[in-house]
């Protein structure tokens, strides 16, 4: 695919326009941008790093949570500050935040050019051709949720070369009280998978290595197109594709974790024992609060039984402090079990009001100094987990995935281990010579270096 957008810029006179992208918020609307960037590379629009001189801007936005919908509206007033100043011509405004509040973004901030929804993104090689070419009706794209999820393939990958992100489903079924994802992104609606395969396929002959599979809700992957869930099938597949190295999971429900699930993940070369699993709590009550649909019983025996049938695995998840009503003894429970389970990754999100969202009705919201030490709290506690966790590391020998170099050491590089997502997680520091990014490296840890871990190379890099 790359050769064919190389070889339509040749036949063209010049591009049709310049632009620059901002791209904001999770892994699923990184894919939402890579593809819109393919898709403006092959109709000849030429991408700028500096919108200073260019005929337009796109940014991508993230509608979220309170600081990532703040975040967005920084980017889009840093753009239209350039547009009043004459500096840059127009707007664009897509994803999440342009979903969830639609007319109103454009009535707050009317000098936006055009808005376009979700599932108009494909579209946004016909919006650019209205905005360079002067024409201003439509300047809303919004359309409903497909009955299957948009293809993702001839993207222009903003990641570095060797790791790609793999959207294998859209939306989500479940109704979380907290969330707003099923308002933005719609139903859950299941890649098929030989579309699955033929992306991967065609990530892993671009030089990909490492495939991190992301999706809303990853565990349910399959239920509404084949009517059970198709994740184990779908991972078979993966596993076949020539080039890949490591396959990563993310977003994985507790629901539907079966027995196979668990026996491919352990037994397999290419799938990397590390687990990210979204949890929010673990008091029954905050549970039902938050309608998350699972209890605590069956979430701490899933927990044991991973880690008692995964050799090595590592688990990721992502708590919520404060949720109205939260007591006093609803917080000390999540504190004890993050004590005792010992994620060796965990995130921690305060609780943010979302006005559209069910648990903006419920009772006794808790004031935001209570919600930040709550936070701080279960980060204390997490970071001797992970402290101790690395210290354990030390002395142990594992493959490093080398990202990229250490500026200006010309021996010294940053990767990761298979404990390590990318953007989310730690990273390992290499000495070693002649490495290059994408290269995979057995390494020995000989320190850690606060969340990091320092690590000496011992083996020839493949």
């Amino acid at each position: 695919m790359t050769q064919t957008f190389t070889n339509e810029l040749e036949r063209a006179a010049g591009p049709k326009g310049r632009y620059a992208f901002i791209s904001l918020g999770c892994p699923k609307n990184t894919v939402d941008s890579e593809r819109m960037l393919g898709m403006l590379r092959l109709e000849g629009y030429e991408l700028v790093n500096d919108p200073v001189g260019a005929d337009f801007a796109v940014v991508n936005t993230c509608g979220f949570i309170e600081s990532a919908r703040q975040e967005s509206f920084a980017s889009i007033d840093e753009m239209l500050d350039l547009k009043r100043q004459g500096k840059l011509r127009g707007l664009i405004v897509s994803g999440c935040l342009a979903e969830r509040q639609k007319e109103l973004l454009l009535e707050h901030r009317p000098e936006i050019d055009h808005l376009i929804g979700v599932f108009g993104r494909d579209e946004v090689t016909k919006i650019a051709d209205r905005l360079v070419g002067g024409l201003e009706e439509q300047r809303l794209v919004f359309r409903p949720a497909p009955a299957k999820p948009l293809a993702d393939q001839g993207r222009l990958r903003i990641t570095p070369n060797h790791f790609a992100y793999l959207k294998i489903s859209e939306g989500c079924d479940r109704l979380c009280t907290f969330c707003a994802i099923p308002k933005m992104r719609g139903k859950h609606a299941t890649k098929p998978i030989e579309e699955v395969v033929a992306e991967a396929k065609e990530l892993a002959a671009a030089g990909v290595r490492e495939l991190v599979v992301v999706a809303q809700d990853t565990t349910y992957y399959g239920m509404d197109l084949y009517g059970e869930p198709r994740l184990v099938e779908l991972l078979r597949e993966l596993e076949k594709v020539e080039g890949l190295e490591w396959i990563r999971l993310m977003y994985l429900y507790p629901m539907y974790f079966t027995d196979e699930l668990i026996d491919l993940i352990a037994g397999s070369e290419r799938i990397v024992p590390y687990l990210d699993m979204p949890l929010q709590h673990i008091s029954d009550r905050m549970l039902k609060r938050m309608q998350r649909r699972v209890s605590a019983a069956p979430t701490k025996e899933l927990v044991a039984k991973l880690r008692e049938r995964i050799p090595g695995v590592v688990m990721r998840t992502t708590l919520i402090a404060g949720f109205p009503g939260e007591t006093d003894e609803d917080f000390a429970e999540l504190a004890e079990w993050i004590a005792e389970a010992r994620f060796e990754r965990l995130g921690v999100f305060t609780y943010s009001l979302e006005p559209d969202t069910p648990a903006a009705r419920l009772p006794n919201h808790l004031p935001e100094e209570v919600k930040a030490e709550r936070r701080d709290t279960l980060m204390a506690i997490q970071q001797q987990v992970a402290f101790d966790w690395g210290d354990a590391q030390v002395g142990r020998q594992c493959d490093v995935l080398i990202d990229g170099p250490v500026p200006d050491e010309p021996t010294a590089w940053i990767g990761r281990t298979a404990a390590d997502a990318p953007d989310v997680d730690c990273a390992t520091f290499v000495t070693g010579e002649g490495l290059k990014p994408g290269q995979i490296v057995p390494c020995e840890i000989v320190a850690r270096s606060g969340y990091d871990l320092v690590a000496v190379a011992v083996g020839d890099a493949r």
